[in-house]
């Protein structure tokens, strides 16, 4: 594995567009040279997102960026659609690369050991010679670490993120000049009773008392109807 001070090693391979990328044609400028095990995957994912975020801080700190993984061009092309990513990703299919760099080497997973790409980074100087290496990166705050070897502040990942809970109150403010008045409760109205029910019950009463008796009821009874 390169470090700091030897000459970087040389390239030239394709990137997701089918350009082939040479570290020549970057001379004069820094070079952010990283390495990624393997494209849509969590980790891959985050820190080529975290590139995508940063990308403007790194330009403006004379730098540029370049992924490496063994996957193909049309994976690559796929990834960077995908996240919108702003930067080459370069398709190392046989290592090569990545073996110049000491980033190819046996790994272990849930106790299975196999060969595979180690996640690293490599910023190259405007000289073409290594000015920094991150041998083993943790993906977690890894752009905020180039940025400051660049000399550099992150900007936007770097940003705490509002709670959605502030920008709906924010949004429910009144307007400026004018004093928020307190809605008037509503009043509730009596239920009006149906005249309907109450005229049946009347007529239901006075059918009730005017109803004449049966003469089998006199004849029972011996009362005479009124």
């Amino acid at each position: 594995m390169p470090q700091a001070g030897d000459a970087a090693p040389g390239f030239s391979l394709p990137d997701q567009d089918g350009n082939t990328l040479t570290l020549s044609q970057f001379a004069g400028k820094n070079v952010v040279l990283y390495f990624y095990p393997k494209d849509d995957t969590p980790g891959c994912t985050v820190e080529a997102c975290n590139f995508r975020d940063e990308h403007s801080a790194l330009e403006a700190a004379g730098a540029v960026v370049l992924g490496v993984s063994a996957d193909s061009t049309a994976r690559h092309r796929k990834f960077a659609t995908k996240f919108d990513l702003p930067f080459p990703l370069l398709a190392d299919t046989e290592h090569t690369l990545c073996e110049a760099y000491g980033a190819w080497g046996e790994k272990s997973l849930y106790g299975r050991k196999f060969l595979g790409i180690i996640r690293s980074t490599f910023l190259i100087g405007p000289d073409g010679k290594v000015k920094q290496v991150w041998p083993k990166v943790k993906v977690d705050g890894h752009v905020a670490e180039v940025l400051a070897a660049l000399g550099a502040k992150a900007g936007a990942s770097s940003a705490p993120v509002k709670k959605a809970s502030t920008k709906k109150a924010a949004a429910k403010k009144a307007p400026a000049g004018k004093v928020a008045r307190p809605a008037a409760p509503a009043v509730k109205k009596a239920p009006v009773a149906k005249k309907t029910g109450a005229r049946s019950a009347r007529t239901k009463q006075a059918s009730a008392v005017k109803k004449p008796v049966s003469r089998s009821a006199v004849k029972k009874t011996g009362r005479k109807p009124r």
